[in-house]
């Protein structure tokens, strides 16, 4: 059985959530795990962090921004090659999990041995990366290529020996679009871990902070294809039934501008608050301090076959979920019935569900309760884990 799991990750670590879920999961049953990472930032050349292996590779900002365009020249994967190669043999490898398609390439060039690989797809990267800010610039729209990236993609999915993807829509969509067998694609959404965030404790002074306001809450990347304008367009019209209306805003992106030149148009600066990028252990304050929490993505492929982290982490706490109709978080929302669903980018709507909830506390409480129950008993990663340490098994 293989015991020794190589793991590679184009980027910093920590803070990546999923990478460390499922390298925690991984030890817990028994096997190692190395992990090769970039270092953007200065950190120690090797680290073990909670029992993971981390080896790291002092990365430049030229590479950084050669991994933008990772599938319109080669360079980026040449650089890699011989890194990843090494570090396969001296840390003597018997298996690949590669985290995204990006490094995709040079890890399977990489790979002279035939090590079994899982390609695990934290997102569609060349869907989303269409609506990334700096790919439509007038820079970015001669040189990155979303479609370069769709025809790498459809080429190395199928050559690896399992792939991880969050939702069910993910897998129909590899199955449909590269036609990979089912039996060969496994469904890891990014849970939270309960011993974690269940037992999570809650700061006075944030509590204090948004006492006597009836808050909503958005936590994570405040860019614009997450509907966070949306839910900015929604306060103008709900302030003035509900006076002491808030927003809270946990998290940052290069469109804030907009966002704060937008709450100055609609004069609803008394009920937003940006709270700008916090800690990962002060999330469970912000979200324990929300009476509805918020996850308004707006639809195209990528965000119709991805949940949202934070939707995970709002139930976590029993908080009832207002969200826009993208399929994946839709489907689960509705189906234990955790929150109401509007449609994507309409802001009237939003502000309606918002109202509903407002109006029934009785069916705020229960359906934070039923999300509360879900992480509890089902979607947590000592639960949903399960399903890797299975195909390492098999491997």
């Amino acid at each position: 059985m293989i015991q020794r799991v190589g793991m590679i990750l184009d980027a910093d670590f920590p803070p990546d959530a999923r990478v460390r879920n499922e390298a925690l999961c991984l030890l817990d049953a028994g096997f190692e795990v190395y992990l090769f990472a970039l270092a953007y930032k200065h950190a120690p050349g090797t680290e073990n962090i909670e029992g993971i292996n981390v080896v790291r590779l002092p990365a430049s900002k030229l590479l950084y921004k050669l991994s933008a365009l990772a599938y319109t020249w080669p360079f980026y994967h040449q650089m890699l090659v011989p890194r990843i190669r090494r570090f396969i043999e001296k840390y003597q490898i018997e298996a690949l999990h590669i985290h995204d398609i990006q490094v995709a390439r040079a890890v399977f060039n990489a790979n002279k041995r035939k090590l079994p690989v899982v390609l695990d797809l934290h997102e569609n990267r060349p869907v989303i990366m269409a609506h990334y800010r700096h790919t439509n610039t007038w820079l970015g729209k001669r040189l990155i290529k979303p479609q370069n990236w769709e025809k790498w993609q459809r080429r190395l999915v199928p050559k690896a020996d399992f792939v991880a993807v969050v939702t069910e829509e993910a897998k129909l969509d590899i199955i449909n679009n590269y036609g990979v067998d089912a039996t060969r694609i496994i469904v890891l959404p990014n849970t939270v871990r309960k011993s974690e965030f269940l037992q999570a404790s809650i700061r006075r002074d944030i509590k204090q902070k948004f006492s006597g306001s009836f808050n909503l809450l958005y936590l994570g990347d405040t860019g614009l294809r997450r509907g966070t304008d949306t839910a900015i367009e929604s306060l103008a019209i709900l302030k003035k039934e509900i006076p002491n209306i808030r927003l809270i805003l946990v998290g940052k992106s290069s469109e804030d501008k907009v966002l704060r030149d937008l709450v100055i148009k609609l004069q609803v600066e008394k009920n937003v608050s940006f709270e700008g990028w916090q800690p990962p252990e002060l999330l469970p304050s912000y979200i324990a301090v929300s009476d509805i929490c918020l996850s308004p993505l707006k639809r195209n492929r990528h965000h119709d076959t991805t949940y949202a982290n934070k939707i995970f982490q709002y139930m976590a706490l029993g908080k009832p979920i207002v969200a826009s109709n993208c399929l994946a978080q839709a489907r689960l929302i509705v189906k234990y019935n955790t929150g109401l669903i509007f449609e994507a980018g309409e802001p009237k709507d939003m502000a309606n569900k918002i109202k509903q909830l407002f109006q029934n506390q009785e069916n705020r409480l229960s359906m934070g309760e039923n999300g509360r129950k879900l992480i509890r008993e089902k979607l947590n990663w000592e639960k949903t884990g399960e399903s890797l340490v299975k195909v390492y098994r098999q491997l």
